[in-house]
C-alpha cells in the first residue's frame, strides 16, 4: 500500500467503518496505480477536499480531480467534477456495470467485487480529461 503523505488523509481512512475502509483503500491504490502508468499525469497530489480524499494532477494539470468517500450508509463512490462530461461518458459506456449518482459519481457496493478494468478506464479518463483531443 502506498504511504500517506498527508496525515489528515490517513486519519480520514482510519475513521471509515471497516467494510468501507477496505474498498476505499483499494480504490485509492487503483487511482495511484493507474496514474503511475500514465506519463502525462505526473505525480498525483493526495489531499482532502470537502473532508474527502482527493486525487489531483496538480503538477501537469492533465486531469480533473477524483474524490472518494462513503455514499450514504452502505455504499462508496468515486466523485468527479460535475461540470465535466465524465459521468455522462461513463454512463453511456457502462450503464449496465455501474450505478451512478446524477452527473457526480460512480456508486459502488463495498461488499461486492468491483469491476477493476472499467474503474481503471474511468480513472484514466478523469486523470487525462484535459488532454483529450
Amino acid at each position: 500500500m502506498k504511504e500517506f503523505s498527508d496525515p489528515a488523509v490517513a486519519t480520514i481512512f482510519e475513521q471509515y467503518p471497516e467494510r468501507c475502509r477496505k474498498a476505499l483503500l483499494a480504490l485509492r491504490e487503483l487511482i495511484f496505480d493507474t496514474a503511475a502508468e500514465l506519463a502525462v499525469v505526473g505525480v498525483l497530489e493526495e489531499s482532502l477536499k470537502w473532508n474527502q480524499p482527493s486525487y489531483a494532477t496538480k503538477a501537469t494539470k492533465s486531469g480533473s480531480p477524483i474524490r472518494i468517500d462513503r455514499f450514504g450508509d452502505k455504499k462508496i463512490a468515486l466523485f468527479f467534477h460535475c461540470q465535466t462530461t465524465l459521468v455522462e461518458e461513463f454512463r453511456a459506456l457502462f450503464s449496465d456495470v455501474f450505478e451512478f449518482s446524477k452527473n457526480r459519481a460512480i456508486v459502488l457496493d463495498p461488499e461486492k467485487e468491483s469491476p477493476i478494468n472499467e474503474l481503471a478506464f474511468c480513472i484514466e479518463r478523469a486523470l487525462t480529461y484535459h488532454k483529450k483531443g
